[in-house]
């Protein structure tokens, strides 16, 4: 696997984006853009290869194609396919490093000095992103930004590099955890996934203990103690940031969107949108109704 970086010293320079959408079979054109490329997997396969290698982007998927190089389909999608598309520039140097040199390079972080004049963002080129609906929320905001006709594009370059250092943030977040964790930081690893798989089903802290052979009360407090949240709350978080990202990219009715995220009482998903949020499921919506459609 190989890992681009960039400084961010200066923010990157937005280019475009947008959400393609097919409904029709599609190929991806033949083509070289003098620009970085994100596509982040929606819905069905995106089969695209560059440099020699073939990509397989699925719903949930990162994929980050350089500048310079012939990218194109080498097998037909099914009709339905979309992806969410964006193009930038770094503000400065790049590289791509190999296992090795990222590695080398995240071990800086130990030192405290060197985190508090830490500004580069660094992801894989190509990854299934476990925590994709922050991302999908921050690039449905880009998306309404670069539609709003602003009077400066300076928003635009700001919010693209903050969904880079998004993507680099849970990435160094992940390759820590993975290499240092304790065997209560698995548990806590293990059921925080299991709750991100079930988070459309009305899951309650008894349902997590019971499959995970815990205490409710013991639970409750070691999940705090690891993660800082309370774990009803931490259940309630995660389905309010699927909401959002639904409110985002669908145009279904807010009483379906609550039961999608396990909410049978579309009025107590609503209450509990406002607490997290400051502001109700279609105020949310409406803030950020602007996107970029194409299908060619």
């Amino acid at each position: 696997m190989h890992y681009f970086k960039t400084g961010i010293e200066r923010p990157v320079e937005f280019l475009s984006c947008g959400l393609f959408v097919s409904d029709v079979p599609w190929t991806h054109a033949n083509r070289i853009v003098d620009s970085f490329e994100i596509i982040i997997g929606v819905s069905k396969r995106l089969y695209i290869a560059q440099g020699g290698t073939r990509y397989e982007v699925k719903p949930g998927e990162v994929l980050l194609l350089p500048p310079g190089q012939i990218h194109e389909g080498y097998r037909e999608c099914e009709e339905g396919i979309s992806f969410y598309w964006f193009h930038f520039l770094p503000a400065g140097p790049y590289e791509l490093l190999d296992e090795s040199a990222l590695s080398e390079e995240l071990a800086h972080l130990n030192d405290p000095d060197f985190c508090r004049t830490f500004s580069q963002v660094c992801f894989p080129l190509y990854y299934t992103n476990p925590r994709i609906e922050r991302v999908n929320i921050l690039f449905q905001q880009l998306q309404h930004i670069a539609s709003s006709n602003y009077y400066t594009r300076s928003a635009a370059h700001y919010l693209s590099t903050s969904l880079l250092i998004e993507l680099s943030e849970q990435m160094i977040s992940d390759y820590y955890s993975s290499s240092r964790m304790t065997q209560g930081d698995k548990s806590i690893s293990e059921i925080i996934e299991w709750i991100r798989i079930h988070m459309r089903e009305n899951i309650s802290v008894t349902d997590v203990a019971d499959k995970f052979a815990y205490n409710k009360n013991y639970l409750s407090r070691f999940f705090k103690k690891k993660t800082g949240y309370n774990l009803q709350e931490y259940i309630h978080l995660l389905k309010i940031s699927k909401a959002k990202d639904l409110l985002t990219r669908s145009t279904r009715s807010i009483k379906v969107i609550a039961e999608g995220v396990g909410f049978q009482d579309e009025k107590y998903f609503m209450r509990l949108f406002k607490k997290y949020e400051n502001m109700t499921p279609t105020e949310y919506r409406e803030a950020y109704y602007r996107v970029h459609m194409n299908n060619h």
